[in-house]
C-alpha cells in the first residue's frame, strides 16, 4: 500500500506534469500561430504587390522569319494578361521595333490595339545591311520592368544589293559558361545539384562538349556533359574553404575555364524531387533549428504557402502537384526572419485545351489556281471553340524555313524565362523521361529570379516611370528653362498636329519638367508642333521623347552567314521582290481608312462659318468684323485683340486661336492670315476648360490645304516629323477567277501567297479561306496561330505543293 506521503507526492507530480504539458501545448500553439501569421503576412504582401504590378505578355505572329530588303513584314499582335493568358484590354498601343546587333532601331512602328488584338506591317528599307535582327514588341507599361520579358524574335534580313559587311571583331569570349546551384547557393558540406549552360557564339547552346570540376588542388570532383541544348546538371558536395572551377572541352578542341560560384560556410540549400503526383522539397541548413517557410506561386497567383521546423538541420516539404498551376512556378524558401534564402523554378506541363485543324482542299495545285483552306477550332472534348486567329501561307526553301515560333509554347514557357530558349516547343510536345529532365535543367539554369522580395515584404509603394496607355497613345516631353538649364515647372505647353482635323493637346509640366500629352486617334505620319504661349514664355526648350524602349537584353544575336547553298534561292527571292515592287507596287501601298472622329476637342462649336458662303474680303480683319457676330476686334498700341461675345457679355482676354490646329498667340499674326486660303471658321463663344488650360473662347481656322495658309511658325515652336499609330495596309493577293485573268502576262512572283490577321471562327467553330497560287512553284506551308477568350492558345500548320 502507498503511504499518504506517496499519494500526495504522486498528486503533486501529476499536477506538475499537466502544467508542463499545458505549457508545451501552449508553446506549440503559439509557435504554430506565429508560423501561420508569418505565412499570411507573406501572402498578403505578395498579393498587394501583384495588384499594383499588373503584368502583360505580348506575342507577335509574323508572316515568316526571313526577308529581303524591299519586302514587307506582316504581323499580328496578341496581348494577354500574364496570369491567365486571356486577351487583355489594358494597353491600346504596342510598340514594335526591329533592332540590329548594335541596338539601333532600324524599323519602328506604333500599333493600335483593341481588346488585346492588333495588326500591322512594316516595309524593310533597301538601305539596311544584311544580318541577324531582333523584332521586339512591348507596351508602354512593360517598360517599367525588365526587357527580358519583352517579346523578341530573331529574324534574318538580306540586302541583295549590298555585299555583307565584314563581321566586327569579337569583344566577348567565343563561348560562355554559366553555373546555377539549385536554390541559389553552394554551402560547405551540403550536397547540391548544379545546373550548367554553355552557349556558343551564335547564342545557341553548345551541343557536344565534356567538362570536369576541379578544386584548388586540381583534384577532379565531378564530371559532366550536356543533356540538351548545351544544358545539364551535376552533383557537388563543396568543402569548406575550397574554390572550384570547371574545365570544358568542346568538340572542336576549344577549352573553356570558368569559376564556379563561391562556397558559403553558412546558409541554406534546397533540393526538389518530382515524385509523380507530388513534389518533395528538402531544405538543409547549417544555421541550426528554427522555422522555415515555403512559398510557391504560378504567374503571381499564390498556390502554396506552408511552414515547417528543422530537425537536425533538415526539413522536407511535400507539395501536391495539383495545387500548382500549369506552366512555370516559382518556389521560394524563407527563413524565420522572412528573408528569402533559396529559390528555384518548376515547370508543370500544361494540357493543350485548344485544337486547331486546318487543311488545304488539295495536296497539289498548278500555278494561278484557287486554294481553299478549311479551319476549325475545338477543345479536347470535341466541342466548338470560337477562336481569334491569324494565318500565313509562304513558300519554304533553303532560305526560308518553317517558322518554329508558336503562341502556345511562348505563353506557357518562353515568356516567363530570360534569355534565348531554344526550341521551346520541344519541352511541351514531348513527355518522355529525357524531356522531363531537360525541362528541369532549363528551370535550374534560370537562377535567381526577378522579384525583389525586400520591397515586396516591406509593402513598398511602387513608383512607375511609364503609364499604361489604356485610352490612347501618350506623347512624353520635357521642358527646360534655357536661361538656367533647369527643368521648368508649371508651364503650360500646347502640342498640335497640323491638318484639316483639329488635334490639340495641352499639358502642364511637373516639378521635373515632364509633360504628358494624351492624344486621341493619332494615326499615320505627319508633323507635330510643340510650343508655349510665346506672348508670355519665350525662354523654354521643349524636347519630345521617343516612346520606343532604350532598354535591351544581354542576349547574343545569332551569327549571320550566307552559304553557297542558298545562292539559287536568294536569286529567286530577289527577283520575286523586284518583280512585285515593279508590277504591284501601287497595290501594296494601299491602306485602310482609320475611321477617326473628325470633330475637334471642343466637340460641337457654337457657330461654323463657311467663308465661301459669304462675300470674300481680302483681309482677315474685315472677315472678323463683317461676318463674325461673336467677336469685337479692337486695336491698342499697334496690337490687335479679339474680344469674344456671348449672351452674358464680353469674355476677358483673347480667345485660343487655332490655325489648322496650331495655336497662334499673336493676334497680329491672326489678322495677317490670308482669308482666301481659309475654308471655314469654328467659334466657341464660352469660356473653355481643356486640360490644365482655360481659354476665353476658341476660334479655329481651317485652310483648304491644311498647311497653315503660308503663315510662318513661331521661331520658338518645336516642329518634328512624328508618326502616330500605324495605318493598316491592305494585303494584296491577285484573283484568277476568269480565264482572262489566269492568262494575264503580268508576272506573279509572290512567295507569300496569303496573310490575314483576322481569321475568326464562327459560333460553329469553322471558317473557310481561299486564295490563288502564284507563278512560283515549290512547297508551301500554312501557319495558323490563335487564342480563345478563355486564354487557350494553339497553333497548326498544313502544306501543299505548286507544280
Amino acid at each position: 500500500m502507498k503511504t499518504t506521503n506517496q499519494v500526495l507526492a504522486m498528486k503533486k507530480f501529476t499536477g506538475a506534469a499537466k502544467i508542463i504539458a499545458l505549457l508545451i501545448g501552449g508553446l506549440l500553439f503559439w509557435q504554430t500561430a506565429c508560423f501561420a501569421q508569418t505565412i499570411e503576412q507573406v501572402k498578403n504582401s505578395f498579393n498587394l504587390y501583384r495588384q499594383s504590378n499588373v503584368q502583360e505578355k505580348v506575342f507577335v505572329h509574323t508572316d515568316k522569319n526571313a526577308y529581303l530588303t524591299g519586302e514587307i513584314i506582316w504581323f499580328k499582335i496578341y496581348a494577354v494578361d500574364a496570369s491567365f493568358h486571356r486577351l487583355f484590354n489594358l494597353s491600346k498601343v504596342v510598340y514594335v521595333d526591329v533592332i540590329d546587333n548594335g541596338h539601333n532601331g532600324v524599323i519602328q512602328a506604333k500599333i493600335a490595339m483593341a481588346g488585346g488584338i492588333g495588326s500591322g506591317s512594316v516595309y524593310i528599307p533597301v538601305s539596311i545591311n544584311s544580318g541577324s535582327y531582333k523584332l521586339r514588341a512591348y507596351t508602354n507599361w512593360m517598360k517599367n520592368y525588365s526587357p527580358d520579358y519583352y517579346f523578341e524574335k530573331n529574324i534574318t534580313i538580306i540586302n541583295p544589293l549590298k555585299s555583307p559587311e565584314a563581321p566586327a571583331k569579337e569583344m566577348v569570349p567565343a563561348f560562355d559558361a554559366q553555373f546555377f546551384p539549385e536554390g541559389g547557393n553552394l554551402v560547405a558540406g551540403i550536397t547540391s545539384k548544379v545546373a550548367f549552360k554553355v552557349t556558343a557564339p551564335n547564342g545557341e547552346g553548345l551541343g557536344a562538349y565534356r567538362g570536369a570540376v576541379i578544386n584548388q588542388r586540381n583534384d577532379t570532383v565531378a564530371r559532366f556533359r550536356p543533356l540538351k541544348f548545351g544544358i545539364g546538371n551535376f552533383i557537388l558536395t563543396p568543402a569548406a574553404n575550397s574554390t572550384y572551377k570547371a574545365v570544358i572541352k568542346a568538340a572542336n578542341g576549344n577549352t573553356i575555364i570558368k569559376e564556379l560560384p563561391a562556397v558559403n560556410n553558412q546558409g541554406y540549400v534546397m533540393q526538389l524531387k518530382d515524385n509523380g503526383a507530388d513534389l518533395s522539397v528538402t531544405v538543409t541548413s547549417t544555421t541550426g533549428g528554427g522555422e522555415v517557410f515555403l512559398f510557391a506561386h504560378t504567374r503571381q497567383i499564390v498556390k502554396v504557402a506552408v511552414s515547417s521546423s528543422f530537425n537536425s538541420g533538415v526539413t522536407v516539404f511535400n507539395i501536391d502537384k495539383s495545387k500548382l498551376g500549369d506552366g512555370v512556378s516559382h518556389i521560394t524558401i524563407f527563413n524565420g526572419a522572412k528573408q528569402p534564402v533559396c529559390e528555384r523554378l518548376y515547370f508543370k506541363r500544361p494540357k493543350q485545351q485548344l485544337l486547331i485543324d486546318a487543311a488545304a482542299d488539295q495536296p497539289q495545285y498548278a500555278t494561278r489556281k484557287k486554294v481553299s483552306v478549311n479551319i476549325s477550332a475545338k477543345n479536347v472534348e470535341g466541342a466548338v471553340m470560337p477562336a481569334n486567329m491569324s494565318m500565313s501561307v509562304y513558300r519554304v526553301d533553303s532560305l526560308q524555313q518553317m517558322d518554329a515560333d508558336d503562341i502556345f509554347s511562348y505563353l506557357w514557357l518562353r515568356s516567363d524565362l530570360r534569355g534565348n530558349i531554344e526550341s521551346p516547343g520541344y519541352y511541351l510536345k514531348n513527355t518522355n523521361a529525357e524531356t522531363n529532365e531537360a525541362v528541369d535543367n532549363l528551370m535550374l539554369s534560370q537562377g535567381w529570379r526577378r522579384f525583389d522580395w525586400t520591397r515586396i515584404l516591406n509593402s513598398h509603394t511602387p513608383t512607375f516611370n511609364y503609364l499604361p496607355e489604356y485610352d490612347d497613345h501618350l506623347i512624353n516631353a520635357k521642358i527646360v528653362n534655357t536661361a538656367t538649364g533647369s527643368p521648368a515647372k508649371d508651364v503650360i505647353v500646347y502640342l498640335s498636329v497640323p491638318g484639316k482635323r483639329v488635334q490639340l493637346y495641352i499639358s502642364r509640366s511637373d516639378s521635373a519638367g515632364h509633360l504628358l500629352f494624351n492624344t486621341k486617334q493619332l494615326f499615320g505620319p505627319g508633323e507635330i508642333v510643340a510650343q508655349t504661349n510665346t506672348e508670355r514664355d519665350s525662354t523654354y526648350r521643349i524636347d519630345v521623347l521617343s516612346p520606343f524602349s532604350e532598354q535591351y537584353t544581354k542576349e547574343v544575336f545569332p551569327q549571320f552567314s550566307l552559304s553557297p547553298g542558298i545562292q539559287k534561292a536568294l536569286e529567286d527571292h530577289s527577283l520575286a521582290m523586284q518583280v512585285q515592287n515593279i508590277y504591284a507596287g501601287n497595290k501594296i501601298k494601299r491602306f485602310y481608312d482609320a475611321g477617326v472622329d473628325s470633330s475637334g476637342f471642343y466637340a460641337k462649336p457654337y457657330k461654323v462659318y463657311l467663308l465661301d458662303n459669304y462675300t470674300r474680303f481680302t483681309t482677315m480683319e474685315e472677315v472678323l468684323r463683317e461676318y463674325v457676330r461673336e467677336d469685337n476686334i479692337v486695336q491698342s498700341r499697334g496690337r490687335f485683340h479679339i474680344k469674344v461675345l456671348n449672351e452674358k457679355g464680353f469674355l476677358d482676354g483673347d480667345p485660343l486661336v487655332l490655325l489648322d490646329d496650331v495655336p497662334v498667340f499673336n493676334m497680329n499674326k491672326v489678322m495677317a492670315i490670308d482669308p482666301l486660303k481659309v475654308r471655314k471658321l469654328e467659334v466657341v463663344r464660352d469660356r473653355y476648360f481643356y486640360g490644365p488650360a482655360v481659354s476665353e473662347g476658341v476660334f479655329s481656322f481651317t485652310t483648304y490645304k491644311g498647311d497653315l495658309g503660308g503663315v510662318e511658325m513661331d521661331p520658338h515652336a518645336v516642329v518634328l516629323d512624328y508618326e502616330g499609330m500605324q495605318l493598316q495596309r491592305q494585303f494584296y493577293s491577285p484573283v484568277y477567277d476568269t480565264e482572262k485573268a489566269e492568262r494575264s502576262r503580268v508576272p506573279d512572283f509572290r512567295n507569300l501567297l496569303f496573310w490575314s490577321p483576322d481569321v475568326n471562327t464562327s459560333p460553329i467553330g469553322k471558317v473557310q479561306l481561299s486564295f490563288f497560287t502564284s507563278d512560283q512553284k515549290g512547297k508551301y506551308i500554312g501557319l495558323i496561330q490563335g487564342i480563345t477568350d478563355n486564354g487557350d492558345a494553339a497553333s497548326q500548320n498544313f502544306t501543299f505543293e505548286v507544280k
